[in-house]
């Protein structure tokens, strides 16, 4: 037998029942973006990476945040001699000068961390991305590697692009950022800044949850 279905229980109690439920569980989203030296954490190495406030839901409203002025970033020491110089043309990082003056990546971690738990000490965090597969992989990896757990667990994530596909009836090869429509575009430009392109997804991502059926 469940909790909401012990006997004695009325409707009114277990309808307040589940309204706590849903406040105890609800999310608070983070939308974040990395910029590496190559294509898998671990051989190659993150250098920089920023995590916006991006909203909550507690099971009934989204609230979406007046701003995105609170926000985390850091540019982290690489953690190998490899790289791809591909990668350093797109994101323009002085990779040379990080191996000098890069936040140590425990600390960047820890510090990450930290500044998450604050902003969800109540709520679940999620970590919200466009796509999310890279950059959850980094995240997850250095997390884990560096302060032994994340703070998404396992799977607290949440992939804008699936959603967006799912939402705009599309298929998940066709909804990426430059065929959004217009009123789910951001005002942010995409720059591969990671603190630009973190907002800019909490954008898109605000836009998409609010957008009427």
């Amino acid at each position: 037998m469940t909790l909401l279905a012990k006997s004695g229980t009325s409707d009114f109690q277990r309808q307040q029942l589940r309204a706590e439920i849903v406040i105890r569980a609800g999310d608070a989203y983070f939308s974040a973006d990395v910029e590496t030296d190559g294509p898998i954490p671990g051989p190659y190495s993150m250098l920089s990476f920023a995590l916006v406030f991006a909203g909550s839901f507690d099971g009934e409203r989204f609230s979406r945040p007046k701003n995105y002025d609170d926000g985390f970033y850091a540019q982290l020491a690489p953690i190998s001699d490899d790289f791809e110089v591909e990668a350093l043309a797109v994101n323009g990082l002085d990779r040379d000068a990080l191996i000098e003056s890069g936040t140590d990546p425990a600390k960047a971690m820890a510090d990450a961390r930290r500044w998450i738990e604050a902003r969800s000490a109540h709520t679940n965090p999620v970590l919200v991305a466009y796509p999310l597969s890279f950059d959850w992989s980094w995240l997850y990896w250095y997390f884990v590697r560096f302060t032994g757990a994340s703070p998404f667990k396992h799977s607290r994530c949440f992939d804008i692009k699936t959603a967006a596909a799912v939402k705009l009836g599309l298929p998940i090869s066709d909804a990426g950022r430059k065929r959004l429509p217009a009123q789910l575009q951001p005002r942010q430009r995409h720059t591969h800044h990671a603190v630009d392109d973190a907002i800019a997804q909490a954008e898109i991502f605000a836009n998409l949850f609010e957008l009427e059926e």
